[in-house]
């Protein structure tokens, strides 16, 4: 199990339990620790976060905002999203195991041709990440249209971002987000239908087989 942060970071979790209850009530998920432990995926690399915003095509108005954060572990969190995998399971908006393979689905299914989406990446420190990882476990599950509060409000306790407010709007919440010295941006388009069920279903079925042929090789 993962050591508690300590030190000057403490004090955050609490408020993060503050500003969750302050919402109305989501339904909660919370994956067995078996599923979540043999999910865990480690990247290589520095710690570093990536502030994920889903934006419209068609007005440019932000649809969606999710944080991935790399540090003792990988976790993806996505505040009242859409996206759902059987190797990443959830505990109330956190997903573990988010893979190159799993992330690369997780952009694959929101960039359409309806939407695209900015990557707003971040080298950050790996007390700063273990911080991020234990608020946004700390949040709740976070009901709709209020992914960018939640990810404002987890991001804006940290040391480091404090140009950050709580922010109801993906867009504000990326403005604010590509202020901060060290940001590198990328975008990604795709033609993809916005009839997203059966990616859904392709990318559950794509990853069965794949660890079908990995237990086959061992």
């Amino acid at each position: 199990m993962r050591a508690p942060v300590r030190g000057p970071y403490r004090p955050l979790v609490a408020l993060a339990l503050v500003l969750s209850l302050t919402a109305c009530a989501a339904d909660s998920v919370w994956a067995p620790d078996d599923v979540v432990s043999q999910a865990r995926y480690v990247p290589s690399g520095p710690a570093k976060i990536q502030l994920l915003t889903m934006i419209s095509n068609r007005n440019g108005s932000g649809g969606h905002s999710a944080l991935l954060i790399d540090g003792p572990e990988r976790v993806l969190f996505d505040p009242a999203g859409s996206w759902r995998h059987p190797m990443a399971p959830e505990r109330n908006d956190v997903l573990y195991g988010m893979s190159p393979q799993l992330y690369d689905f997780y952009i694959d299914y929101h960039a359409r041709e309806t939407y695209h989406v900015v990557v707003q990446e971040l080298d950050v420190t790996a007390g700063q990440a273990a911080a991020l990882i234990e608020l946004v476990e700390a949040y709740g599950p976070v009901p709709r249209a209020q992914c960018s509060t939640a990810v404002s409000s987890v991001l804006m306790q940290v040391p480091g971002f404090d140009g950050m407010s709580r922010n109801l709007f993906p867009t504000r919440t990326m403005t604010q987000f590509a202020t901060i010295p060290g940001v590198r941006e990328s975008l990604v388009y795709d033609d993809d239908s916005d009839d997203n069920y059966e990616l859904l279903n392709a990318q559950a079925a794509a990853a069965a087989s794949m660890e079908r042929a990995s237990e086959a090789a061992n």
